[in-house]
């Protein structure tokens, strides 16, 4: 199993890296909270690893640190929760925002994320509420600026969560006019929460 990847960031998408390690190309699922926080192409990273295999895959999924990875390992536990479904939950809330959700019992929250209806929602509070006192710690890592593709690359990530295109368009174009454009990670939340309304 692979637990960490160290190397050179050679591709960097909104809901994937690849990671030159050793002369290997490794692609690498990640959600929208460590793309923000990983650094730019060319610069070394290392990654969390979760290794998912399936008798027909190999899939890693990659995280910038220990409390996303180990919320991502319990929503998979979850029956009706793949490792797919799991990191566009974390994309879809801060992990705050999203622990304080599932404490609470507050499924009207955790639906606003594409892919969660209410059943899943109220499955996800009820079978992980007793389960998250080791994720109390607060583990937050540097922001790092962004690119003039910034906006496109949030279209992109909706998209590829199940958004409608021109619905992501629209909602990434109102989120700026409101001045939320500071970074990759308030542009993406504040047009998702767009969309869901």
């Amino acid at each position: 199993m692979i637990a960490s990847l160290r190397g050179k960031l050679l591709e960097k998408h909104p809901n994937f890296v690849i990671i030159d390690a050793g002369g290997v190309g490794y692609a690498v699922t990640v959600p929208v909270s460590t793309f923000s926080h990983i650094g730019g192409i060319g610069e070394e990273v290392r990654l969390l690893i979760y290794t998912h295999v399936r008798e027909d895959t190999l899939a890693l999924y990659g995280f910038a640190g220990g409390r996303e990875k180990e919320l991502f390992e319990k929503l998979i536990t979850i029956s009706g929760i793949g490792p797919r479904l799991a990191v566009t939950i974390l994309s879809g809330l801060p992990t705050d925002e999203l622990l304080d959700a599932i404490r609470v019992g507050d499924a009207k929250r955790l639906t606003r994320i594409p892919g969660v209806g209410r059943k899943t929602g109220e499955r996800i509070s009820l079978e992980l509420r007793e389960k998250l006192e080791s994720l109390d710690t607060d583990e937050r890592p540097e922001g790092v600026s962004l690119s003039d593709a910034m906006q496109q690359d949030v279209v992109s990530t909706l998209v590829n969560l199940g958004c409608n295109r021109a619905a992501a368009d629209k909602a990434v174009r109102k989120a700026v006019a409101e001045g939320v454009a500071v970074e990759f990670e308030l542009l993406f939340r504040r047009s998702m929460e767009l969309i869901s309304r």
